[in-house]
């Protein structure tokens, strides 16, 4: 690898590490919803949107990672 190739290689990296910290984040302030830690619209609604945020955080944390890894793959002719 270049050293351009190297700082790709990192920026990316960086990309994938912070998308499944904030899928995780995401998970945890949706249990936090659904349990009743703090309210947004009250009770039944919040446990509706808490659901809704663990759905996207899970997404998050393990399928986009794989879909911006295989967007980003090298190509196989090297």
């Amino acid at each position: 690898m270049t050293r351009p190739d190297d700082i790709l290689a990192k920026k990316r990296f960086l990309a994938l590490t912070i998308m499944r910290l904030m899928g995780v984040a995401f998970i945890a302030i949706g249990f936090i919803l659904i349990s009743g830690g703090f309210t947004l619209a009250g009770q039944p609604t919040d446990r509706w949107i808490g659901a809704a945020i663990v759905l996207v955080g899970a997404f998050d944390f393990a399928v986009m990672p794989l879909l911006l890894a295989r967007r980003w793959r090298s190509p196989k002719d090297l």
